[in-house]
């Protein structure tokens, strides 16, 4: 092996274990969130965080983002799973890509998060909510992210710099 192509291997090897560790830090803070949610707040439930701006509400879930396709149950499942495929695709065959790991260890964590609350409960708990918007998560949030960053990175295409 040149070191050329050993210096690539690194890089993919890299890339592939940072986003498993955006992942996997991603979908635990989604899920103990979540959980401290579920034993302190009853559905319905608010708190307060900061008075005019941020409060907690415990909510269920059964749509995609913000509840739409409330309904959704299996085709949501379904769509879920194929964005997955995609962006994983994507980056297997672009993993030394600069960044890339980054969104793809965000959007898979989060969409892996809420995929987990879906398959267990039938519903994503969401409990962030701003005035006139509707409540949200930590995965959501993840995903949101995931999505910016990723329009930036293909947006900037091989540029290192």
């Amino acid at each position: 092996m040149g070191a050329v192509e050993a210096s690539r291997t690194r890089t993919v090897t890299t890339s592939w274990a940072r986003a498993l560790v955006v992942l996997l830090i991603v979908i635990a803070l989604d899920q103990l969130t979540k959980a401290l949610v579920n034993h302190s707040l009853a559905v319905g439930e608010q708190r307060t965080v900061i008075p005019g701006v941020v409060k907690f509400l415990h909510a269920q879930n059964k749509g995609v983002a913000f509840n739409f396709l409330g309904n959704g149950g299996a085709p949501v499942i379904v769509v879920t799973l194929l964005a997955l495929a995609a962006l994983l695709g994507y980056f297997v065959r672009n993993p030394s890509r600069p960044l890339l790991w980054l969104p793809t260890g965000l959007l898979l964590g989060g969409a892996l998060g809420n995929l987990l609350d879906r398959v267990r409960q039938g519903y994503v708990t969401d409990f962030i909510t701003f005035p006139h918007f509707p409540s949200f998560n930590v995965a959501d949030t993840a995903i949101t992210f995931g999505v910016v960053i990723l329009v930036l990175v293909l947006e900037r295409g091989g540029r290192t710099a």
